[in-house]
């Protein structure tokens, strides 16, 4: 299936920069969360590149797993761990030596959220705070992206996207848990990382990493199978032949394509390594927003529908209804501003929403139909990176 770019514009070669293959290759890289969906895709990703990556991680969290099924393990070292675990932090840190750091770990759904709030607080905090003070004790680490959540933000329910100097908040445990990874994210930063008079510790008096953290929309992809979020849910019901039920259709959501997400990680970390337009990679670390354009921030009875009609016409049937609950609380309007990314990174989304769930129901039949899931997960990456020529790394093949 084709690509085409969000804005429906022509491409030029210097928009939509995306990381080069000589940024990423022989270096050391660590991923947190390198078993869950998107860590799974940031990992292949970065392995095309020729980067040299460990995962830190627990257990593929479902069943199937796209890091079991694209045989991820296969070009990276694993290593098993929780990131509450801040002495077997420091000891991976220690041995393999990151030069970046994308830190993924996190309880990553709103619905569980509310059924273990003390595993949402204390994996999403606690681990964020583990993840920076490794970063702080340990000297060859150059640069981190922190990943959280669009939902960090205090939601007014506006019609306007936010932007990255809005207030953090969150009316729910996992919203609150990706506002509060923000603030320490900025302590950190302001405390031991910013400028190079601070030192990471006593031992260590060497210029400090730059650290960033990223807030991406609603990630949609092949290879998600988590629970009580809709394309999986969509999946799981046309294979079991089951009705899908939804709870709000009139949400909206800025939905995105995780390779867009990812390709933003990844441009921030090569400026957060090297620099470029504004100066030394300090100058890059803040809060970022990837998001998409405005017109694909869709309601939920909008992507079912799309699918629907996409997969009927490979004589999959999808067929839903209104759960009428009760449901717990969930922002009904959600958007991002990327504006900053756009104008300072050259980042910018280039696909369009009908495209992304074009690649989706691609995904979903190769899958169903035995297909090999690394080569079909790394040949979307590859179309992807083919849209931003002369600056993109070289395909996969």
């Amino acid at each position: 299936m084709g690509a085409t770019r969000a804005d429906g514009s022509e491409h030029s070669p210097a928009e939509g920069a995306r990381p080069g293959r000589d940024v990423w290759r022989g270096r050391r890289v660590l991923v947190t969360g390198h078993t869950g969906f998107k860590g799974a895709w940031l990992c292949l990703w970065l392995q095309s590149l020729g980067a040299e990556v460990t995962g830190f991680a627990l257990e593929p969290p479902t069943e199937p797993s796209l890091f079991e099924l694209a045989r991820v393990a296969e070009g990276m070292h694993g290593i098993h761990g929780d990131v509450r675990d801040l002495a077997r932090l420091l000891e991976v840190f220690h041995d393999t030596r990151p030069e970046a750091v994308f830190h993924l770990a996190a309880q990553s759904l709103v619905r569980p959220g509310y059924d273990e709030p003390v595993e949402t607080f204390s994996a999403n905090v606690m681990g964020t705070v583990n993840v920076l003070e490794a970063v702080r004790r340990t000297a060859h680490v150059r640069a981190a992206v922190m990943v959280t959540s669009d939902k960090c933000y205090e939601n007014q329910e506006w019609l306007w996207p936010y932007r990255e100097s809005e207030p953090m908040g969150g009316h729910d445990p996992y919203s609150a848990s990706k506002g509060c990874s923000e603030l320490v994210t900025q302590a950190y930063r302001d405390s031991y990382f910013r400028g190079h008079q601070r030192r990471r510790s006593d031992q260590d008096p060497d210029d400090p990493p730059a650290v960033a953290s990223a807030r991406a929309g609603n990630v949609v992809g092949g290879g998600d199978w988590a629970l009580d979020r809709l394309i999986p849910d969509l999946v799981r019901s046309i294979l079991a032949g089951e009705e899908l039920h939804l709870r709000r259709p009139d949400a909206i959501r800025p939905w995105q394509h995780v390779v867009e997400a990812l390709a933003g990680y990844l441009a921030l970390g090569e400026h957060l390594l090297q620099g470029g337009p504004l100066g030394d990679g300090q100058h890059y670390a803040g809060a970022w927003n990837f998001g998409p354009s405005d017109d694909d921030a869709r309601t939920v009875g909008w992507i079912v529908e799309r699918l629907a009609e996409r997969l009927a016409k490979e004589g999959q049937a999808v067929r839903w209804t209104v759960d009428p609950g009760p449901h717990p609380h969930e922002a009904s309007l959600l958007k991002l501003d990327a504006s900053k990314a756009r104008n300072l990174l050259a980042w910018r989304p280039l696909l369009d929403l009908g495209t992304a769930l074009d690649w989706i129901v691609e995904w979903t039949l190769a899958y169903v139909s035995g297909s090999d899931i690394r080569q079909l997960t790394e040949r979307q990456i590859s179309r992807y990176e083919s849209l931003a020529p002369g600056t993109a790394a070289a395909s996969i093949g």
